[in-house]
């Protein structure tokens, strides 16, 4: 997408007032998608968010008001109109936000349909946005990486030999990606604690968030087809908050050699809203530079990164109030989306239309911008302190909270909420 395409023009107002505020993470430049269902019992449907409100594309596709290919929006994931490819996202964009721009009166002055289009937010049930096969999370916060050697090995080699040559990843559990507000409960596993012979079975003890961002995969790869570098944007549909919850003491037993298992199966979560890789093209910026320089197939010109403000935000037990602890931006990271996904295929794996790529936890350079517990506790040793009280790693009834958003010239380009809170370990027969 150009720069200069109407759809993202700083200037760009909409007749959904709410819409204009200057703190809106859902501007008329933004159009995000999700699933929702617009009361209780009904079925699920496909949206855009704008301001306080839902827009219900399964009606304006019912009601003639948006043309599409064929019916993609009465369903429940957005995996149909994903696999339609750029073309189809681009001519939906551009229809939603010419009939939401202030001049334009197809919805504006009909009371009626405007009725039937419109859902508040705050009466709907946003679901799972995407039906996802397959999700993979990455590791390619170089500060974060560097944070978590120093902690566990030499720290003038906190980085192994192979982390600056490849996107390091591995393949996760999508069958436990969850949506934000969906409850997490805390993790059994093994534990070995310091100084015993063998492992225990205990309920997790240093349960932790990891602040990241994800991306869908739109436009999908066969078996021995792979992505080249400069292919790869193309192909994602759009990024949504991501935290992936770590148990990190049954990680620090089971990791070796395999690496993390149940200490990361048992919850993912997700923000609702699916931001448009089109909708955040103007806030595109240069990566950090790469040293040593990258073997052929993981090389890219121009720039990848895309500056994203993102916080961290934790409200302990019983409080009413969350106290902001982290704040960084995705522009830090190493390893860009396109070289995640140039990697991930060029041994011949494919992908398929939603699977979700999780970018690894993202920290930047100072302790108020790591982005895990691990990090801004020093792996427990220094609790933070929120204000009468304090918290080393997640407490029982501790809820997490991410946000971040794209700064415009006047307007947000916003990802929204992506919250869960720690129920207690379930009983088990260990």
């Amino acid at each position: 997408m150009s720069k200069n395409d109407p759809t993202i023009a700083a200037d760009l107002r909409s007749w959904v007032e709410t819409a204009n505020a200057a703190d809106s993470h859902f501007p008329i430049q933004n159009l995000p998608y999700g699933v929702f269902r617009p009361a209780a019992g009904a079925q699920p449907r496909v949206g855009v968010a704008i301001g306080d409100q839902i827009l219900d594309l399964s009606y304006l596709e019912r009601s003639g008001l948006l043309r599409t290919p064929a019916p993609l929006f009465a369903a429940a994931s957005l995996n149909p109109f994903m696999a339609r490819g750029p073309e189809t996202w681009r001519s939906v964009r551009a229809q939603i936000s010419s009939l939401l721009a202030a001049g334009t009166p197809t919805l504006r002055d009909d009371a009626a349909a405007r009725a039937q289009a419109l859902v508040p937010q705050s009466s709907a049930t946003l679901l799972l946005p995407v039906e996802i096969p397959g999700y993979t999370d990455f590791y390619s916060s170089k500060e974060h990486a560097t944070n978590v050697g120093a902690l566990f090995r030499d720290p003038k080699n906190a980085l192994l030999p192979n982390w600056l040559e490849i996107p390091i990843g591995y393949n996760g559990r999508a069958s436990s990606v969850v949506v934000s507000g969906t409850p997490v409960h805390r993790p059994n596993g093994q534990i070995k604690l310091p100084g015993q012979e063998r492992p225990v079975f205990s309920p997790c003890l240093k349960l932790d968030f990891e602040l990241e961002t994800g991306f869908f995969i739109g436009v999908p790869n066969g078996m021995a087809e792979p992505v080249a570098c400069s292919d790869a944007e193309s192909r994602i549909f759009g990024m949504v908050l991501l935290n992936d919850w770590s148990a990190r003491d049954i990680q620090a037993w089971e990791y070796v050699p395999l690496g993390p298992f149940n200490a990361k199966g048992f919850a993912t979560t997700i923000s609702p809203w699916v931001v448009t890789m089109d909708a955040l093209e103007p806030f595109r910026t240069r990566q950090p530079a790469q040293d040593p320089e990258p073997l052929p197939y993981l090389r890219h010109d121009g720039s990848h990164a895309f500056d994203i403000h993102l916080e961290v935000a934790l409200r302990p037990q019983g409080r009413e109030r969350a106290v902001t602890i982290a704040r960084t931006n995705f522009k830090t990271m190493y390893w860009t989306m396109a070289q995640q996904l140039a990697h991930h295929t060029v041994s011949g794996c494919n992908t398929r239309v939603g699977d979700l790529m999780g970018s690894g936890t993202i920290s930047g350079t100072d302790a108020g911008s790591y982005g895990s517990l691990l990090e801004l506790t020093g792996n427990g040793k220094q609790p933070l302190d929120l204000g009468g009280t304090t918290r080393a790693f997640i407490e029982d009834g501790d809820e997490v909270t991410l946000t971040g958003w794209c700064q415009g010239d006047g307007y947000r380009v916003g990802f929204g909420e992506c919250s869960g809170t720690i129920l207690p370990a379930l009983p088990t027969q260990g």
